[in-house]
């Protein structure tokens, strides 16, 4: 009986997440930010000292930059994919800044278009003749680090249900939504397990909507990477996040490969104890999906 409820868990129904992606039929992904008081500490596995808030900010900034470069044609970028990001600490909404603020998920083009600023940062590179110099680049972002309150993860799960299932109605034969959970606690306002199973539940005609889950540490311990089986975790905590994550794909498991790690057919899309090593790279698998027409 095990394996029936652990599928029952995953939100898996066997449905094949082979929808073709287009600007007709485009999918979309909604990253959750845990935004709390404790996203001040230093993230392990970095060289120099880094806020978690930070760390997360950066990466999350990083991939909305590679998606808008990846789906950039001759006539524009391409809207396959609506993007959004939701904060939740001292309150819970939209983390967009500048004209993107207050809006739950925008096409890719209109992210391309309205970065909140652009930053101005430093990049190593070698010249022709291999001396390393230092080049100023401009960066784009569109949500700012916070770190401040709780950790009210149900109200971010019951805001992202509410978020998806909108956007279903509308996009009933996309590629199943995405949602990206990326914290470094325990949810204070309540068992998180029935508002994640709720979101997981939502579906297209491709497949049920899929949950990921990112603990982010700060501590040196080895990153736990897209399991398949909770016997390896070390606490209550580490298994409830798992018990919430989505099994990957095919798709995102053939990505997986690209950055050798071979994993099981039922590996969940849940990563525990996260290194900032380790957020790029569930970000990277967890958002790979099918091509683009």
């Amino acid at each position: 009986m095990q394996p029936d409820r652990d599928r029952r868990q995953t939100g898996d129904n066997d449905m094949p997440y082979t929808a073709e992606i287009s600007r007709a039929n485009p999918t979309c992904f909604l990253f959750l930010i845990d935004q709390s008081e404790s996203m001040r500490e230093a993230i392990g596995g970095g060289e120099v000292p880094m806020a978690k808030a930070d760390a997360v900010a950066d990466a999350v900034n990083r991939l909305l930059s590679e998606l808008t470069i990846k789906c950039a044609k001759e006539e524009g970028v391409r809207d396959y994919f609506h993007v959004g990001v939701i904060g939740y600490g001292a309150k819970v909404g939209p983390a967009f800044g500048g004209a993107l603020a207050g809006h739950d998920l925008v096409p890719l083009s209109h992210v391309a278009a309205q970065p909140a600023r652009l930053e101005e940062r430093t990049r190593s590179t070698r010249n022709g003749s291999g001396v390393l110099t230092q080049q100023s680049v401009k960066f784009p972002t569109w949500f700012s680090p916070v770190a401040y309150g709780d950790t009210p993860m149900c109200a971010a799960l019951t805001k992202a249900h509410d978020v998806v299932g909108k956007w279903l109605a509308e996009h009933p034969g996309s590629f199943p939504p995405i949602v990206l959970n990326i914290t470094d606690g325990e949810s204070t306002d309540g068992d998180p397990s029935g508002p994640a199973e709720a979101l997981r539940e939502l579906m297209s005609a491709d497949g049920n909507s899929l949950l990921f889950n990112l603990h982010v540490s700060s501590d040196q311990s080895e990153p736990i990477v897209f399991p398949n089986a909770d016997r390896s975790l070390p606490d209550d905590y580490a298994r409830l996040l798992f018990g919430m994550s989505s099994i990957l794909p095919p798709t995102m498991r053939t990505a997986a490969t690209q950055q050798d790690l071979a994993l099981a057919e039922d590996a969940r899309g849940f990563v525990f104890n996260a290194d900032i090593s380790a957020i790029p790279q569930f970000l990277d698998v967890g958002t790979q999906v099918l091509g683009l027409r």
